[in-house]
């Protein structure tokens, strides 16, 4: 490989010569051809850039500012750009140069294409958290970075990423991560506690749950014993509400089962509506798993009713409109929506909108009513123009 800051002469020759004949075209591929070639891949999208301009009929390079392209030829520039970043992207991933592949992938927007192209990087010591930082920070591919994480930083680390990186993020890409979560730590506290019931009694358990397990043993927390690192228990059920697949919900209510019964120092509060962490989380996943239904939106409903805004503001209002929405009770979502926050309430961002509830309901009677009352001449536009098959009933 030739040296980058001392290039042999005869690429100058080469590219002088292609000149002087006219071969700009010439002049250019070999440029292109050489930077690619010794890994310049920096140089060599500034190289593509002038290939590209010379194909427009554009100066080779732009010193000061240019007069407005025509809509084609600006359409063109915009697009070869991207063409030029999405190259030269591939060439740094290939030599495993993630970040500064990120870089140039950025600006074309393509998250799957990223994706892809990460897939092909196998994880080491030392580009993990780069990739990291480019999956799950930059939202690139979250279920593959937090796989990443769990396996390779612990699940200390990992629950540090989740609130750090993960909470700000859409909801879809937090399901993803709390699922790999979930399934980890219920997998290394389920093995923890069958190995300790092993060494007591001589033979592992033969219940399947966490739950079942405890409750034939019920004595086995109360002197103070647990399994796995109490916080990353109650870490682990807070993130897991985001959660709605079945398979998952169930492994987060078994985890809840086993906080239930750790010892009352291990039982550390959350925060409201979930101040009894365990008692309250496990309603909440049985309400969403169709159990006990009519009490967990009790249990949610007293809650609003009692949490006190002041303090908390509207999180409790907010955490049972999101439940009813969840459990398909559209209309009582809306009815919590109309009575319990009233006009000009500042939301969290933890309830559905209402115009989410409508679209889940099919129906946007209750939006426009809603709207029309609060005034809200936006929100009752949208209503309006979101079917043209419902009859707008007038108001008065």
């Amino acid at each position: 490989m030739s040296d980058h800051n001392n290039p042999p002469n005869n690429i100058y020759e080469q590219l002088q010569a292609d000149v002087v004949q006219g071969d700009t075209q010439g002049a250019i591929e070999k440029l292109v051809a050489y930077l690619r070639s010794n890994q310049q891949f920096h140089e060599l999208f500034e190289a593509l850039k002038m290939k590209l301009r010379l194909e427009l009929g554009l100066s080779a390079a732009q010193a000061e500012p240019e007069e407005p392209l025509d809509e084609e030829r600006e359409l063109r520039l915009e697009r070869g750009l991207l063409d030029a970043c999405r190259d030269v992207a591939e060439c740094f991933l290939a030599e495993g140069r993630i970040r500064e592949g990120w870089m140039y992938l950025r600006p074309v927007g393509d998250r799957d294409a990223a994706a892809k192209a990460l897939a092909q990087v196998d994880a080491t010591d030392d580009n993990l958290d780069e990739l990291i930082e480019v999956l799950v920070h930059e939202g690139v591919d979250v279920e593959r970075g937090y796989d990443l994480a769990l396996s390779r930083l612990g699940t200390c680390n990992s629950i540090t990423l989740f609130e750090s990186a993960l909470a700000a993020r859409p909801r879809s890409d937090q399901q993803k991560a709390a699922r790999l979560l979930v399934q980890h730590v219920h997998r290394e506290l389920l093995d923890n506690l069958k190995r300790d019931i092993e060494q007591r009694e001589g033979q592992p358990p033969q219940e399947g749950s966490l739950a079942e397990i405890l409750q034939a043993r019920p004595d086995l927390l109360r002197d103070g014993t647990y399994h796995l690192d109490t916080s990353h228990i109650a870490s682990t059920v807070r993130f897991a509400r985001v959660l709605d697949e079945p398979a998952s919900l169930n492994q987060a209510l078994d985890i809840a089962a086993y906080g239930l019964q750790l010892h009352p120092q291990y039982q550390y509060p959350g925060e409201e509506p979930f101040l009894d962490l365990y008692p309250a989380s496990a309603a909440f996943f049985r309400t969403l798993l169709g159990q006990q239904v009519d009490a967990g939106i009790r249990y949610f409903t007293h809650k609003a009713d009692s949490v006190d805004r002041n303090q908390f503001g509207t999180v409790a209002v907010e955490v049972l409109i999101d439940l009813l929405s969840r459990c398909g009770r559209q209309d009582e979502a809306l009815a919590v929506y109309q009575k319990r926050l009233p006009k000009g309430t500042r939301t969290m961002g933890i309830a559905p909108s209402l115009l989410q509830i409508s679209q889940r309901f099919g129906s946007f009677q209750s939006m426009r009513e809603i709207c029309r009352e609060r005034e809200d001449l936006l929100g009752y536009a949208a209503a309006i123009l979101q079917t043209a098959d419902e009859t707008v009933v007038p108001t008065r």
